[in-house]
């Protein structure tokens, strides 16, 4: 080992141990547990977008506080700085007495004597125990084989129970040139090459992008991946949450890697032909995420993308009715009833609330937990306190001001959770002017057949189903060079083509990586969970 590299690592320790006293000084195990009156003090550390206010000045945080007869102590971290932290908190065994959006069930399994199980706290959480009866899918999400539970999952409510990932075109071009949406992807090269030759946006130059995709990244397949063409040739993806990022599949209850599959060599080939033609930037795989989405707006009076993978029609901001979303194209010799479209449900999410197993004021704990996850605070960690920018009308019914929203976002001052609530929000919930769940259900209409295509438990993994602490430490070992090989090699081939000279030999290097072992790890915890 090098000089530089003792060093490089000695740093390392040093600074791991620096933010690890930064982050056990908020631990479970203060001495002071108490205030000079007798309120429990409870540490709660919450890792939060930067947008957001400071928790301390929403009025249903201190709400919450004087409710449970608390004296809380915030900690907000946002995600570069828990990404630094999460690590060195848990090996020194030191977490706050709760912890929002900080850990997920695979960290509970790494250190399960870090958290609380609240398996056995049921009878002092009836709101989540409300929520896991009317919801069983939340507490698959996050309970192990034995019932273990160390994390509590959240929920926005059945408007986000789309997958969050969609296929959108520029309806206004498609008619300015008289053409139809496209259902194969011959006619979608069609309308490609006419979004690129026939100056759909008027203004005289050729500066149209007939389609834009994302730059791939070694961690894995993810929001908005180029791959979710994958469902055009019959394979399920699951992209925003579970091993479908790591070319994990399931057909017929058998786990298979797509990566070596011939549907995966087919979408790099179409890729290429795309890209060869011109019709897909030819900066795709280096241009940054912000650039990428300037594309979408572009200057909010011109359309400059035909054709994208994302969230919402509101991703083209002031040009969004110019667009709409659209089903998958079928692939070559897929019949229509054959194409599929990405099983991820947005509606849950795993990692939302832990409490440690050490915290001097356990009761005390479980109670605010147990008011976050009411209707009440639930609306509030999502919207925002009552009279900011949020009504109570009554009956389940609440108003949201989507204007006032949008203006402390841009200040910085969101004064609320947002999507990373600690919470539930019941089905009998309605918020009115939500502008996002409105956006995300008229996207979602143009995936609802596909998504019946196929089977949610025998062709798609499901959300729930984790590998123990050992099986997941050795397949993410394994996928760190099976990952980094397989990008590697898509780029290149999406950008200069070549792939069938080089297929087998790439096949045989990512079996001798471990691709093989990992599919077997999968298979097994797949049988686990499912039987």
């Amino acid at each position: 080992m090098t000089r530089r590299s003792v060093m490089t690592k000695a740093l390392a320790a040093i600074s791991a141990i620096a933010m690890l006293g930064t982050v056990a000084a908020c631990g479970g195990s203060s001495e002071t547990t108490t205030t000079e009156d007798g309120k429990p003090i409870l540490k709660i550390l919450v890792v939060k977008n930067t947008n957001t206010d400071k928790i301390a000045n929403m009025q249903w945080a201190k709400d919450l506080e004087t409710e449970a007869g608390v004296k809380i102590e915030w900690q907000e971290v946002t995600d570069d700085q828990w990404g630094q932290q999460k690590n060195p908190s848990m090996s020194g065994g030191e977490i706050a007495d709760i912890s929002l959006r900080a850990f997920s069930p695979d960290d509970a399994a790494q250190f399960p004597d870090l958290f609380e199980d609240l398996s056995d706290d049921m009878d002092k959480l009836p709101n989540v125990k409300k929520f896991f009866d009317e919801k069983p899918d939340a507490k698959k999400l996050v309970a192990d084989p034995e019932g273990h539970i160390y994390n509590l999952p959240s929920s926005r409510g059945k408007a986000y129970s789309g997958s969050g990932q969609n296929m959108m075109i520029n309806k206004a071009w498609l008619d300015k040139l008289g053409l139809k949406v496209p259902t194969t992807w011959d006619e979608l090269e069609t309308v490609l090459k006419a979004f690129k030759e026939k100056d759909p946006n008027g203004n005289g130059q050729a500066d149209e992008i007939p389609m834009n995709i994302r730059a791939l990244d070694t961690g894995g397949f993810g929001w908005y991946s180029p791959m979710l063409l994958l469902n055009s040739t019959g394979i399920v993806t699951g992209y925003n949450k579970g091993p479908s990022a790591q070319g994990i599949y399931v057909k017929d209850g058998k786990v298979k890697s797509y990566l070596v599959s011939d549907e995966y060599k087919e979408v790099i080939k179409y890729y290429n032909k795309l890209i060869s033609e011109g019709l897909i930037p030819a900066d795709w795989s280096t241009k940054q995420a912000d650039a990428y989405y300037a594309d979408q707006t572009n200057d909010g009076k011109t359309a400059k993308t035909g054709l994208i993978f994302g969230w919402s029609l509101a991703d083209f901001g002031d040009l969004k009715d110019q667009y709409e979303a659209i089903p998958v194209p079928a692939a070559p010799g897929v019949s229509a009833d054959k194409v599929v479209w990405d099983g991820s449900s947005n509606e849950f999410e795993n990692f939302k609330l832990s409490i440690a197993a050490n915290t001097a004021n356990k009761d005390a704990a479980l109670k605010v937990a147990n008011l976050l996850y009411s209707e009440k605070y639930s609306v509030q960690q999502f919207v925002s306190s009552f009279g900011v920018a949020l009504t109570d009308d009554g009956n389940h019914t609440y108003t949201m001001d989507g204007d006032k929203i949008k203006q402390l976002m841009a200040d910085n001052k969101l004064p609320s959770f947002a999507d990373r609530l600690a919470g539930w929000i019941p089905d009998e919930v309605t918020i009115k002017g939500d502008y996002n769940a409105d956006d995300i259900q008229e996207v979602n209409k143009a995936n609802e057949e596909q998504r019946t295509h196929f089977d949610p438990v025998k062709d798609y993994m499901p959300d729930y189903v984790r590998p123990d602490a050992t099986d997941a430490t050795t397949i993410s070992n394994n996928n760190t060079q099976i990952m980094n090989t397989a990008i590697q090699k898509t780029a290149q081939w999406m950008a200069e083509g070549g792939i069938d000279g080089e297929w087998d030999a790439y096949v045989k290097q990512l079996e001798s990586l471990g691709l093989n072992d990992n599919v077997k790890l999968w298979q097994k915890w797949y049988d686990t969970y499912i039987k």
